[in-house]
């Protein structure tokens, strides 16, 4: 087995890899960006390196990722999900460099990567595809043409993308120009590649992936559903396994198709066959070429590692059971608590934690990197922790999942707590009649309704600093340094030897924190639309001098991994506008400036 292994990685998912890595006694290596050094899975692990250049950037250096792996004498790395876990040439790299990478072969992922190529694999292979093209599409004139042939609503979709980046849904030949441009340009951004295809999109379906792991001795096994229709920006909220309302039969032929591509590909390691239900039928979506994100719940009711499986199967150890061995046992939810606020459409929300208290219970598990005091960080995307219930029964894992969200303080920021909270409730979600649209169709009025149940989070403030006591320190015992040799992190304990008196008290005046200063909104009363956190410009919609009319889309604003629109809160006429599409901006920064007509 590997001695040590490197995590290309940050956040919740590192620390998971760290607490699989400890119970095989495998030495975990860590890097951070300079502002994740006070990070949790920096502070875990065996040993930890610090990369060099932008923070939203340095996890996805995968040459400088290569050289501290070999400088640090790690034997394989585990990219975990996102940054380089699905990056074909980065797998690549590390077999150059006699490094295993802990994932599929770098031509499955390069295969799987591309929607169009996955769609022909999986198509030769028997397993249901959704009408659409099997070529890239690069012209408004092809887009028109296929709605003609399938009718409305279409999908324009990154070929490179996934999770729900580069997606745009058309429902009318008018929309088609905006959804083109739209689609290639995250693909470009997020993917570095701005080829699209398009597909039928598919009305109500439920978004329903089997988990599945292919060894290097050829065996491939599912590790049965999971349910994730809870979506939002098809991006998802909520994951339950197995899923509700499923007919055997339905799920004897997903699991059978998955096995099938999976074979097909010569899989090896973990990772998903997403798949779109509606009705009786399913239609092939995507592979996701690594460990998901809501692998925990897939554990709670097998009682396998998924992480583990995955580092033995790199290792070329065959899969640890056979699939006669797997049961379904009880009902696993998972929640994931985002750093976003549910009643102002799911906006990023970073800033620092002030009061972290998880809850406890044998059926409960949480996964985060986060604690109090730590500071979320507008570079990365807005996942603080994952919940993981499990209870013998859907009924009774619902139940559970409500006592341990009520549980669950979080304060400081904004999180999707009361979104879970409510949607357990919901007579739709409780009868398992949902579908990947229903939170932006249907629940959003349930969110609107319910906010001023829930109370507003109240941002962090800084504190004045006491004087210090005029005094000289005897010190007994050690005080411990962090000290950076050549990248990498030292602790080292120093303990000091200095005469003199005891610190005499003195009384301390504090000034007592001023209340968070209410931001001006966009209202009748100012015509300045400032951004509400650090990010980015992607696209001015409107021009100085154009008359624009309330709820009408000003720009488009990135931040946190995420595109949102910025809607004129005012009719009046566009007066200034300050920034320019490509230009980073601070929080507060003023975007534009609307007069009155």
């Amino acid at each position: 087995m590997f001695e040590k292994v490197l995590i290309a990685n940050r956040g919740e998912i590192a620390v998971r890899i760290i607490s699989a890595l400890r119970e095989m006694g495998i030495k975990a290596v860590s890097i951070y960006s300079t502002p994740d050094k006070p990070s949790r899975h920096v502070q875990l692990a065996d040993e930890s390196y610090e990369l060099t250049g932008p923070p939203n950037k340095v996890y996805l250096d995968g040459s400088q990722i290569i050289e501290i792996a070999k400088k640090s004498g790690a034997e394989a790395i585990h990219p975990g999900y996102g940054f380089l876990a699905e990056n074909a040439e980065f797998a690549e790299a590390c077999a150059k460099a006699g490094i295993t990478f802990i994932g599929p072969k770098p031509d499955v992922i390069r295969r799987m990567g591309s929607k169009v190529e996955s769609r022909r694999v999986m198509e030769a292979a028997g397993v249901p595809v959704v009408p659409g093209t099997l070529n890239p599409v690069t012209s408004v004139e092809a887009v028109k043409e296929l709605g003609v042939q399938y009718g409305y609503p279409l999908a324009i979709k990154a070929s490179a993308g996934g999770g729900g980046r580069g997606l745009r849904v058309v429902r009318k030949e008018e929309e088609i120009e905006s959804a083109l441009s739209g689609a290639q340009r995250e693909g470009s951004s997020y993917f570095g590649s701005g080829e699209v295809y398009v597909e039928k999109y598919l009305d109500k379906p439920r978004h329903i992936e089997i988990q599945i792991l292919g060894d290097t001795k050829g065996n491939v096994v599912h590790l049965f559903e999971r349910d994730c229709s809870s979506q939002r920006r098809h991006q998802k909220l909520l994951e339950e396994s197995p899923g509700a309302n499923l007919s055997p039969a339905l799920k004897q032929k997903m699991f059978d198709a998955a096995i099938a591509g999976a074979k097909a590909l010569g899989y090896t390691s973990a990772g998903t066959i997403e798949c779109l239900v509606f009705g009786e039928e399913f239609y092939f979506l995507e592979v996701n070429t690594r460990v998901q994100v809501e692998h925990p719940i897939t554990e709670a009711i097998t009682g396998i590692d998924i992480v583990k499986e995955q580092i033995r199967i790199a290792h070329g150890e065959p899969i640890s059971f056979k699939q006669s061995d797997v049961s379904v046992r009880g009902h696993a939810i998972e929640c994931r608590i985002n750093a976003e606020d549910p009643f102002k459409q799911f906006m990023p929300a970073p800033g620092k934690i002030t009061t972290w208290s998880e809850p406890r219970g044998a059926w409960v598990r949480v996964d985060s990197a986060c604690y109090q005091g730590y500071e979320i960080q507008p570079f990365y995307d807005s996942l603080l922790a994952k919940l993981i219930v499990w209870g013998r029964t859907r009924e009774e894992a619902i139940a559970r999942t409500k006592i341990a969200l009520k549980d669950f303080v979080i304060e400081g920021v904004a999180t999707t707590v009361p979104f879970h909270l409510l949607l357990l409730e919901d007579k739709s979600f409780v009868e398992g009649k949902i579908d990947t649209m229903f939170v932006e169709r249907d629940f959003k009025k349930v969110l609107i309704e319910k906010a001023n149940e829930f109370p507003k989070p109240i941002p962090a403030v800084k504190e004045a600093a006491a004087p210090v006591a005029n005094a000289q320190v005897k010190r007994i015992g050690p005080r411990n340094f962090e000290v950076n040799v050549n990248q990498r992190s030292f602790t080292v304990a120093v303990t000091e030897l200095v005469e003199g008196k005891e610190p005499v008290a003195q009384q301390a005046s504090v000034s007592a924190p001023k209340a968070p200063a209410v931001k001006a909104e966009n209202n009748g009363h100012s015509g300045d639309v400032k951004a509400e956190m650090h990010g980015l410009v992607k696209e001015l919609h409107v021009k100085e001098g154009q008359e624009v009319s309330i709820g009408q889309k000003l720009l488009i604003f990135e931040a946190m991994k995420m595109e949102s629109e910025i809607l004129a809160k005012k009719a009046g006429i566009v007066k200034n506008i300050k920034v320019k599409a490509g230009e980073t901006v601070e929080s507060a920064t003023v975007l534009l400036v609307l007069g009155d007509k």
